[in-house]
């Protein structure tokens, strides 16, 4: 079986859809749930969803090691028509993955008690 989810993120960040996923799974049984994000300039996680500062730290860090391509230091990328975000963001997709698996039992998802499922959205523009 399956199904799409509609993220609307409204710019680069971490958007929470464990509960989307959740719901979807309800009542199923026992198997391997893939995840995979159509955008090539995003990300999928699993990650502490307890503390908003990991959510935070984890933007800074990617920001901080993949600026956009208007920094000096990204002076030697060539794919920079669509904003000096696209390219970096396209190289944050290539680090993280862009499809997850996870284990499922009696329909619920066997995820550790502070993880959750994000998907990671490094451009700055709204994408859905």
């Amino acid at each position: 079986m399956q199904t799409t989810f509609l993220i609307q993120s409204t710019g680069a960040g971490l958007y929470e859809f464990t509960r989307d996923v959740a719901g979807w799974l309800s009542g199923h049984g026992d198997g391997l749930l893939t995840l995979m994000v159509q955008h090539t300039s995003a990300s999928l996680l699993v990650q502490e969803n307890a503390d908003p500062d990991v959510q935070r730290d984890l933007q800074a860090f990617f920001a901080r090691i993949v600026p956009p391509s208007d920094d000096p230091a990204m002076s030697y990328l060539r794919h920079t028509m669509e904003g000096p975000d696209d390219m970096p963001a396209h190289i944050k997709a290539a680090m993280m993955p862009v499809s997850l698996n996870i284990p499922v039992e009696a329909g619920v998802m066997r995820l550790g008690t502070w993880q959750g499922i994000y998907l990671f959205e490094h451009r700055r523009a709204p994408h859905r």
